[in-house]
């Protein structure tokens, strides 16, 4: 009987091909970017949240890739995904963002901004809360987008974190994020 590798004809060289993944393009050309907020603190009757903003007049496009939320509380929450919404409370600037190459010289900046808010009171205006998931306790949820969304200068995308019922508990967590920039094109 004749073995079935000796039915195969194979050119002497085949031919290699690579496959890169988008976010490793992305970093290899200085576009990719991660950070993360401080601890974030909330309870039954305040909210938190962390958010990709993209500033009007950044000249970019924000491609949202990877979020991260570690709930370090022994009680699960409701996390809340928001496109293009207006956060309660005024959000500080994170520190803790990096490029993910860092082996370019000089390292790029990003024009996006991690920014962040810890017990504030009301809930997100305008914009869409496109879906929502619950982060149990000890645990961290991670989700990969591929840089499927996308949000325009002025626009967000927004994690709001809240409480899932009216007893007393005190919550904190840590939201980290990884995303890429692209230069707007200009229509003539």
């Amino acid at each position: 009987m004749l073995d079935l590798l000796d039915s195969i004809i194979l050119p002497k060289r085949l031919p290699e091909v690579v496959s890169v993944p988008n976010p490793l393009n992305k970093s290899l050309q200085g576009k990719y970017f991660a950070g993360q907020t401080e601890l974030l603190t909330f309870s039954n009757t305040t909210n938190a949240w962390g958010a990709l903003i993209n500033p009007t007049g950044s000249g970019i496009n924000l491609f949202a890739n990877v979020f991260t939320i570690s709930n370090l509380s022994d009680q699960a929450f409701l996390v809340q995904i928001w496109f293009n919404t207006i956060l309660p409370g005024t959000g500080s600037v994170s520190s803790k963002v990096s490029p993910a190459n860092t082996a370019l010289v000089p390292l790029p900046v990003p024009k996006v901004q991690i920014q962040f808010n810890q017990n504030v009171s009301g809930i997100p205006v305008g914009g869409v809360n496109v879906f929502d998931r619950i982060v149990p306790p000890g645990a961290t949820l991670a989700s990969e987008e591929d840089g499927k969304f996308i949000f325009p200068q002025g626009g967000n995308w927004s994690l709001f974190l809240t409480s899932p019922g009216p007893t007393a508990v005190s919550l904190s967590a840590i939201v980290a994020l990884g995303w890429w920039e692209e230069k707007t094109k200009r229509i003539k």
